[in-house]
């Protein structure tokens, strides 16, 4: 079936080539590609690419008008980024609709390592997806069972030589673009710094951590799973209630003292790619003290996540991916924020005081559905940093963003 010829405008996406590689092939396919470049890691990640690009040199307050300027020039009818929520992105998802450019929103998988998620006007918090199990029963029911992925091997050592590349570019933004201000948080070298150092204890801590896990697990007290989030994450700075992952430990550490059986263990595991600048060990034993929890607090830095869900009595999140791995795993799941997996029958739709006491399991044919209908409606097979995952990604997200209506939309 052949699809119409549309005018895709390009703003932020991953540092890697598959942005330019997806670029490249809707050109092939007829589409108009337009690009706007914010600083000079875009522009070293885009150069010898199809289609036209721009460099936005401009103020903050300027930008609602150039991007609107752009979609009438170019006649765009899809515009295409990585993640709704930076800064950069928000004039062009706010006004997308009025203006009937169609919004399409990568980010990571909701199911990883094999799938990235694409999908329509926004993700996670601003997710199409329905919050009503019926909807997921019924549509799930429909669908046939999703296929086996492709399979790839994708190195941190990628993900990092890209994201190196990039910020080495930048060092041309005092010249190149002047006005721009990253997203993040945290700059590029602090957060190398951070890695090097946390890396390079990783060793140690693989043996310790192995050795706690075990000792948990044998022990036979019931425990509870705590995984943190990166304080950097989008999910935290802009879909929680919480300022960062410390505020998160202050109120559960304080309700699992006061409402968990006496008995019961908190098992607090950090995020792998965590930067190591927040001394989480510090605050957990602070709070410790504080509540009167010492004995019953496990730090893991490390350790198999999938063999500590199959031993808890219940997994405590806020809107992390963890959350599905706990539910496939058939442990009780206590959401503090609202991911698109927040459905009754799924989490643990109580209070987290009661949680403690009787945390209840999700069910498995609601999850199997829930599953089923996610990743045929904003899954897509590939990733964006190995070779053979941005070959499967560009064929998959092409088929995708050429489709209208998309995936998700023909189910509702």
């Amino acid at each position: 079936m052949k699809h119409p010829k549309r005018a895709f405008l390009f703003l932020q996406g991953v540092c890697s080539p598959f942005y330019p590689r997806l670029a490249k092939r809707l050109v092939n396919d007829g589409h108009r590609v337009v690009k706007v470049n914010f600083n000079a890691g875009d522009i070293a990640y885009w150069q010898r690419t199809h289609g036209e690009s721009h460099l936005f040199r401009g103020a903050e307050d300027e930008l609602p008008g150039y991007i609107k300027a752009l979609w009438q020039k170019y006649a765009i009818t899809d515009q295409v980024m990585f993640g709704d929520r930076r800064p950069i992105h928000r004039p062009a998802v706010d006004n997308a609709a009025a203006a009937g450019v169609r919004t399409h929103v990568f980010e990571e998988g909701y199911f990883r390592p094999f799938w990235i998620t694409l999908e329509r006007e926004g993700v996670n918090g601003h997710s199409l997806l329905p919050r009503d199990p019926r909807w997921f029963y019924e549509t799930g029911k429909a669908l046939p069972e999703p296929p086996a992925p492709v399979r790839f091997r994708s190195s941190f050592k990628i993900r990092a030589m890209h994201d190196v590349s990039y910020h080495l570019a930048g060092l041309a933004n005092p010249l190149v673009a002047p006005r721009y201000r990253n997203h993040a948080p945290i700059s590029a070298p602090v957060e190398y710094a951070g890695y090097v150092k946390r890396f390079t204890q990783l060793k140690f801590w693989k043996k310790r951590d192995a050795q706690r896990i075990k000792q948990l697990i044998e022990s036979g007290r019931p425990y509870f799973m705590l995984p943190l989030q990166l304080n950097s994450d989008a999910q935290i700075r802009y879909h929680s209630p919480y300022a960062d992952m410390q505020a998160v430990m202050e109120h559960v550490m304080g309700s699992f003292a006061q409402h968990a059986p006496s008995d019961a263990m908190l098992c607090i595991k950090n995020h792998p790619l965590d930067m190591g600048l927040t001394n989480y060990p510090k605050i957990i034993r602070r709070l410790a003290d504080h509540y009167g929890l010492q004995g019953r607090i496990v730090y893991l830095e490390s350790g198999d996540l999938n063999a500590l869900l199959k031993h808890a009595k219940g997994n405590v999140t806020v809107n992390s991916t963890v959350g599905i791995v706990s539910l496939e795993k058939h442990c009780p799941t206590f959401a503090l924020s609202d991911p698109i997996y927040n459905l009754t029958g799924l989490t643990d739709q109580g209070s987290l005081e009661d949680f403690w006491q009787q945390p209840q399991p999700p069910s498995a044919e609601l999850f199997g559905y829930f599953q089923k209908t996610v990743m045929h409606a904003v899954q897509i097979n590939g990733g964006y940093y190995c070779q053979p995952s941005i070959d499967l990604a560009v064929d998959n997200a092409a088929r995708v963003l050429e489709a209208c209506p998309s995936p998700l939309e023909k189910l509702l």
